[in-house]
């Protein structure tokens, strides 16, 4: 990722079609190691190829990648063993634990202030 996100940067930067020597300046200037056939991969696939045309694509595979939470709809499911009752109760619990924690985690500092 941080090979493509050089490559991106070297575009932004006015670069139509960045160089293997283009993108190692990006990364060493923060410090990244390259790895030459990674960024001559890269730059194979790319060779030709429109970088607005490329990001509206994968945009339109992300968009068809599932997200969301099917676990918490296995925690909640009550177990076959009986006592179905006891469980909606125990969720609601762990629920509001993990609010308090989330509100800890900050240890008061926030963001925006």
């Amino acid at each position: 990722m941080k090979v493509v996100a050089a490559f991106l940067l070297a575009v932004l930067s006015g670069k139509a079609c960045p160089t293997s020597a283009d993108i190692k300046v990006i990364l060493n200037s923060v410090g990244c190691e390259t790895e030459d056939s990674q960024i001559e991969l890269l730059l194979k696939e790319v060779n030709g190829k429109d970088v607005a045309e490329l990001i509206a694509v994968g945009r339109e595979k992300l968009a068809s990648v599932p997200s969301g939470g099917g676990g918490v709809a296995m925690a909640s499911a009550p177990s076959a063993g009986g006592g179905g009752g006891a469980a909606p109760a125990e969720a609601k619990k762990e629920e509001k634990k993990e609010e308090k924690e989330e509100s800890d985690d900050d240890m008061g500092f926030s963001l925006f202030e």
